[in-house]
């Protein structure tokens, strides 16, 4: 019996696979970025600027700056997130399903803390589940949490505990440094998101108008907009750069006069040497990172300001002797948690006492810099004290040559309460309450200025 041939309709051709939902590649950017991070230790700025990697390459613009403020809210709430998964995984994270947490937080991160309706949220999470064959058997799991989460919201949202998004050892940290009172308020200012800071070349109370901000104590301009920088009013002009205000201050306590040798290391992204320059001092701009010194350059070129930039670090560099030095030194970076919330979640307590020890060597370098009677700002955006007021009253120590000139109130903007006893500067994330959240907070800074004896 001759058997009839088989048919195959579509010619055999396997059918093509439906298109992802809109806003699914961001979403599963955002899961590798937290995992990235929170699990790798990589720091956020340094993924997000390779764009050439991961899903990060796929994405269009648009998708790139959601994944993106996904993230950084997923970082800066992350232990009240994982709380909240807590709550209703009642077995935990299945512990095949690699990769499924990140997916959870994202889509939590997105109906706690993001304007994004409930139901996108917990659909994409459910999409991206689904095409992981790891995690796609517990794609059911993913519908239910969210949804729970999204019905609990005004209870697992708002957690009692203020150090719930800190690591305990940073909590710690800040109790014995701080005490338990401003600790807490340290630990509540990060969770709040901070708005733009610039500082202006001139007429701080023109461009708040302009720009819809409002001129802080310190004459920087605290701005609410969230349009994208270069489309801002005075931007393409060269009329301000963005930097924080608390960041703004250790340039200024310098007070250097035109045609004044500067040297200015750690100098990228440039926010600083902008100051310096454009008080008229001839700068030496000096990092060890040439690709971060290309954007101190553009910068430099937009504003209209000229320093000597090379590559290079305070214990190789020789810029010979200098009427003032600002060393901002590389440090741990925990006063800019607020700004950068990876960095709670990749520091090590270690890192600490590494970080001091290279301080302490640049410290004695850059001093050797000094003209006699010329002047050094010593700078870290940390909130330790050993990268902090332990430096300087060593280098004292060591340096009889080296004498401490407090700062005053007046020369930063009043803020008393930003002082040490011994006169030096130590700006905290909750310095400069507002009643309104957007305008509130500093990054952490710490600066002393010094002066190296005149001989004779």
């Amino acid at each position: 019996m001759t058997k009839s041939p088989v048919s195959f309709r579509g010619h055999g051709k396997p059918a093509e696979p439906p298109p992802p939902p809109p806003g699914l590649a961001a979403r599963l950017a955002a899961a590798t970025l937290l995992a990235d991070v929170a699990a790798g230790g990589h720091g956020l700025e340094d993924r997000l600027a390779d764009r050439a990697s991961g899903r990060l390459s796929e994405l269009d613009p648009r998708d790139h700056a959601l994944a993106r403020s996904i993230v950084t809210v997923s970082l800066r709430r992350l232990g009240t997130l994982r709380a909240a998964l807590a709550r209703f995984l009642e077995k935990g994270l299945p512990k095949k399903a690699v990769g499924l947490e990140w997916t959870l937080i994202v889509g939590a991160a997105q109906i706690l803390f993001l304007d994004i309706p409930d139901h996108a949220a917990v659909d994409l999470a459910v999409h991206a589940a689904k095409r992981d064959s790891r995690t796609a058997p517990f794609a059911a799991l993913v519908n239910a949490v969210l949804r729970n989460i999204a019905r609990a919201r005004d209870d697992v949202g708002h957690p009692e505990d203020p150090f719930i998004d800190t690591p305990a050892w940073l909590g710690a940290r800040w109790r014995k440094t701080y005490g338990e009172e401003t600790a807490r308020a340290i630990a509540l200012a990060h969770r709040a998101e901070p708005t733009l800071d610039i500082t202006v070349r001139s007429d701080p109370a023109l461009w708040a108008e302009r720009l819809g901000g409002v001129v802080l104590p310190t004459g920087a301009v605290r701005v609410g907009s969230h349009a994208p920088v270069p489309e801002l009013p005075g931007y393409a002009e060269g009329e301000w750069w963005v930097q924080d205000a608390a960041a703004s201050l250790p340039a200024r306590l310098l007070h250097v006069e035109p045609g004044e040798r500067v040297a200015d290391f750690c100098a990228a992204p440039g926010g600083k040497t902008a100051q310096l320059a454009s008080a008229g001092a001839s700068v030496i701009a000096i990092d060890r990172s040439a690709e971060r010194l290309k954007r101190l350059s553009a910068n430099l070129a937009r504003l209209n300001l000229a320093a000597d930039v090379s590559v290079g670090d305070v214990l190789t560099a020789n810029p010979g002797l200098c009427d003032a030095v600002l060393l901002d030194a590389p440090c741990s970076a925990t006063g800019t948690i607020r700004r950068h919330p990876d960095v709670a979640w990749v520091k090590r307590s270690g890192d600490i006492a590494s970080l001091a020890a290279v301080q302490a060597k640049m410290l004695d370098r850059a001093v050797t810099f000094l003209r006699p009677g010329g002047r050094i700002v010593y700078c870290t955006c940390s909130l330790e004290p050993e990268e902090g007021e332990a430096q300087i009253a060593a280098l004292l120590r060591r340096n009889p040559d080296m004498v401490r000139k407090p700062i005053e109130a007046s020369e930063i903007g009043g803020l008393a309460e930003c002082l040490t006893r011994d006169g030096d500067m130590r700006t905290l994330p909750c310095h400069l309450p507002s009643d309104d959240t957007r305008f509130a907070g500093l990054d952490g800074f710490f600066a002393s200025r010094l002066e190296r004896r005149s001989r004779g």
